[in-house]
């Protein structure tokens, strides 16, 4: 599984990563998770509001900050 957390480096952007790296972990999933930075690979995806999740090439969140409880179902 491949994740992608897109952020420009903000508080949200951060706190996002670091549950979903947490969530991963918890659930024993097999993936790798990328903090994405770049304003214009954060666009390829058509998001505009950060932070968002990726989860294998389909936005899964964007705007907003889950629940670690909401990342785990989304794995």
């Amino acid at each position: 599984m491949n994740i992608k957390v897109l952020g420009t480096g903000c508080a949200k952007c951060k706190s996002l990563e670091e549950i979903t790296r947490k969530a991963v972990e918890e659930k024993g999933v097999d993936a790798s998770v990328e903090k994405v930075e770049d304003i214009m690979q954060i666009m390829t995806f058509g998001v505009m509001t950060t932070p968002a999740l990726v989860i294998d090439g389909k936005v899964a969140v964007k705007g907003r900050v889950p629940s670690i409880e909401e990342i785990k179902e989304l794995l």
